[in-house]
């Protein structure tokens, strides 16, 4: 996903505002994890967001989201949020998160997902949220 901050998006330091970003977070993630449960799904829980550093009004805002484990019914999904220099093209990291959604049926009930494939599961080569202090 590729957005541009506005003057609207920002808060009272010139910075684009934190809720604002975790919306992108959550879209960016959303769509990965529909397309690997092939169906509807549920953001369940927002875990370990961390602001490295600012996005500027006039900045493009640039969001990967990769699914990087996979439980029965659940999938972890990291997502990270690079600020870019329109002009210059340089590109830096500048939040990173992990959100957990849920597949659901058509009865909005959770439903198993598919496990990812052999090599894909990058969830050690990325810190655990939940062993964080």
């Amino acid at each position: 996903m590729l957005e541009l901050v506005f003057p609207k998006d920002t808060n009272y330091h010139g910075t684009a505002f934190g809720g604002w970003v975790l919306s992108l977070m959550d879209k960016a993630a959303s769509i990965a994890a529909v397309r690997h449960a092939g169906g509807n799904v549920v953001t369940a829980r927002m875990d370990g967001v961390d602001f490295h550093v600012p996005i500027r009004v006039g900045d493009a805002v640039a969001l990967d989201a990769q699914v990087v484990k996979v439980g029965r019914t659940s999938m972890t999904i990291r997502v990270d949020v690079y600020r870019e220099d329109m002009p210059t093209g340089e590109q830096e990291l500048a939040t990173t998160g992990y959100f957990v959604f849920v597949a659901l049926d058509e009865h909005s009930r959770p439903r198993p997902v598919p496990a990812l494939a052999d090599g894909q599961d990058t969830s050690s080569a990325h810190p655990d949220p939940e062993a964080r202090p």
